[in-house]
């Protein structure tokens, strides 16, 4: 420590990196097709990082070559054996826990732990101490709005429709922007498997609509399943989604920065619950389906 070269495994590591100042550090990812970041991507570009394959399967040979100080990774069943194999091969494993946090700003709040790998700690603080303002600044901005609109979230996959639990951190986030989560007295931190009756009967009125599986516009919603269409939030036009905003190879934009910067998540929402409160500068993320 601090770090010289590394290479990370998913791409909200990257967004912390840069944040930091020591993205030139980074020399080596797996499928670097899903890096939105500008800065990033030119040294992509340019050769400075290399291509590693796929998170589950690194291609061994060509991290040796690097010989990066560390491969920070995030654990999941399946790519255990894959860290096992670096790890014989003298390269040290960090593990990044910042996606088992249930809080936005608790994700957020893991830049202090490439602070820590930089020697940069109290830079780290100081960033996520304005992220922190920053957020509750738009939570308390929130509770002003004199209206709170009835939301739903998610879609079907097959007969199954997917959305946030009552306690995850996407329910945090439509709470803390002063929304009414219709699904927001269901336990559990992470998704909800619900039949379509079921979220239809309690749903099909909702003010608005997040994140609705991939779709990218109403058609492909209506083409999938016609009971999109009997929603509210659908005949009105007020699905949202993050979906539509890419990087120049195809990553969506959301997914990498998001984690890092729940205050502009924050900020997206507010702005279409509430836009009397808006600031008129536009959302990060979020965009309304055409």
């Amino acid at each position: 420590i601090p770090f010289e070269q590394v290479v990370v495994t998913s791409t909200t590591h990257i967004p912390f990196l840069e944040m930091l100042g020591v993205e030139a550090s980074l020399t080596g990812f797996p499928n670097t097709a899903y890096v939105s970041s500008e800065k990033t991507r030119k040294r992509i570009d340019s050769g400075l990082i290399t291509e590693l394959g796929n998170e589950e399967q690194i291609n061994t040979e060509l991290l040796l070559a690097l010989k990066p100080d560390a491969v920070i990774g995030f654990s999941l069943y399946r790519n255990n054996k894959m860290f096992s194999t670096i790890e014989k091969l003298k390269i040290p494993v960090i593990m990044n826990g910042y996606w088992l946090e249930t809080s936005p700003l608790g994700r957020a709040e893991w830049i202090k732990f490439f602070g820590v790998l930089y020697n940069k700690l109290d830079e780290a603080k100081r960033i996520f101490d304005e992220i922190e303002h920053n957020y509750l600044e738009a939570k308390n901005l929130a509770s002003n709005a004199k209206n709170r609109p009835t939301v739903i979230s998610g879609g079907l996959f097959k007969d199954i429709w997917n959305l946030p639990a009552g306690e995850s951190f996407e329910a945090t986030f439509l709470d803390h922007a002063n929304m009414d989560y219709l699904f927001s007295d269901s336990k559990g931190k992470g998704s909800l498997t619900l039949t379509m009756e079921a979220v239809y009967e309690k749903a099909y009125d909702a003010d608005l609509w997040f994140s609705p599986s991939y779709h990218e516009s109403l058609e492909s919603m209506a083409s999938a399943n016609e009971i999109y269409t009997k929603f509210k939030a659908f005949n009105s036009q007020k699905v949202y989604s993050f979906v539509n905003k890419k990087g120049a190879t195809g990553g969506v934009i959301y997914f990498e920065l998001a984690p890092a910067r729940p205050d502009l998540v924050l900020i997206d929402l507010i702005n279409i619950a509430h836009p009397e409160l808006s600031d008129g500068q536009g959302n990060h993320f979020f965009e309304v389906l055409k």
